[in-house]
């Protein structure tokens, strides 16, 4: 079948127009260190004036449990988190929630679970298999990024030791960036263990952290540049990211001169105004590996009194840290929005799931 193109266009904070196309090739299959199978798809952004990324899409059973729907295992505690009495939470045993409610641990023992499926891909496979374990590093973005243990994939998958550079960046207010008020701050770049010929050898950076601007990726790519001279290309570990802060990486110079590619789960997201870290997913059945379960997230979302849609507006990403690090701010920060746009918490709307 001949790939599948989605136009896009949007308006930037600076009221310049961005538009272009994503590419998407038919998924692929692949075995997952004999767990079963798993799809891999190829795509590719193409900017209008200049600039393009690759990415990769990856659907396993742990991507999906992660984006979409996942069977909840009897657990009081995440139901009491959530608002349900013990009675609502005896009858939701078994019941399906969206991966915006598996929390703290879980989320952390999911993740893992699915970085080790996607280094078992031919996407990520031919890229470590073709270096020796001193040419690879890992370059985890606090907060989320330490969770994703990536270097545990590697290891798990190919049994090499590599070297792990934690960073933190993040955004800080400073009204003299023009449009933005705001610019990427580094505070940690802990690359001390290396001496000069350790660096010299690294030729793969592995980045671990999700994109909802993309301001935090570039800056980080161009560091990472700055520091390692024989950086040949970068893998981008990317479980969520957003059309918005992908056409940010592909337009940026930090990117020109190495090899950058994206790895997603399942699909790209809408980053939604006016906090872009909010950001659902796109309802056109193509963007998705398996349009099926996004028809069946979409239903449980249902819609609000207006007639709405919940899943346009329900995000992907909530609290895209404070999902691993604070369960009950994670709660906090579904309700909020959800009573912004639609009246109603996230505990009236378990329960008119529940069976």
């Amino acid at each position: 079948m001949p790939p599948f193109i989605y136009p896009f266009s949007f308006t930037e904070d600076d009221a310049s127009q961005v538009g272009g196309c994503l590419t998407l090739e038919e998924p692929l299959p692949y075995r997952r260190n004999g767990q079963g199978s798993g799809f891999y798809r190829p795509g590719r952004m193409t900017l209008n004036g200049g600039g393009q990324l690759d990415l990769v899409l990856y659907h396993t059973p742990s991507t999906s449990a992660f984006i979409y729907l996942r069977e909840c295992r009897s657990d009081p505690n995440l139901f009491d988190l959530i608002g349900l009495s013990p009675a609502e939470a005896a009858r939701a045993e078994g019941m399906a929630l969206p991966g915006q409610l598996c929390l703290g641990a879980e989320r952390s023992n999911l993740i893992g679970q699915a970085l080790k499926d996607l280094l078992a891909s031919p996407a990520l496979r031919s890229i470590v298999a073709g270096h020796r374990q001193q040419n690879l590093a890992v370059f985890p973005i606090a907060r989320e990024g330490l969770k994703y243990q990536v270097a545990e994939a590697i290891f798990e998958n190919f049994g090499y030791y590599c070297d792990e550079v934690v960073l933190d960046a993040h955004h800080v207010f400073d009204s003299s960036v023009p449009v933005y008020n705001r610019k990427v701050e580094m505070t940690l770049f802990k690359d001390k263990d290396l001496d000069q010929q350790q660096r010299e050898n690294i030729k793969v950076a592995f980045i671990a952290d999700s994109i909802a601007s993309g301001l935090v990726m570039k800056e980080v790519i161009l560091r990472i540049k700055e520091r390692f001279h024989h950086i040949e290309r970068v893998e981008v570990i990317a479980p969520l990211a957003t059309v918005r802060g992908l056409c940010r990486v592909a337009a940026s110079e930090s990117a020109q001169g190495i090899q950058v590619r994206l790895h997603v789960f399942e699909t790209i997201l809408n980053a939604l105004p006016p906090d872009y870290y909010y950001s659902a997913h796109y309802p056109t059945p193509e963007l998705h590996i398996c349009p099926e379960l996004e028809a069946a997230y979409r239903e449980w979302w249902g819609t609000d009194a207006s007639g709405a849609a919940i899943a346009d507006t329900a995000c992907a990403g909530y609290g895209w840290s404070e999902v691993f690090f604070s369960p009950r701010k994670q709660i906090e920060m579904i309700n909020g929005e959800l009573g912004r746009r639609h009246g109603m918490t996230i505990a009236e709307i378990v329960r008119r799931n529940i069976p």
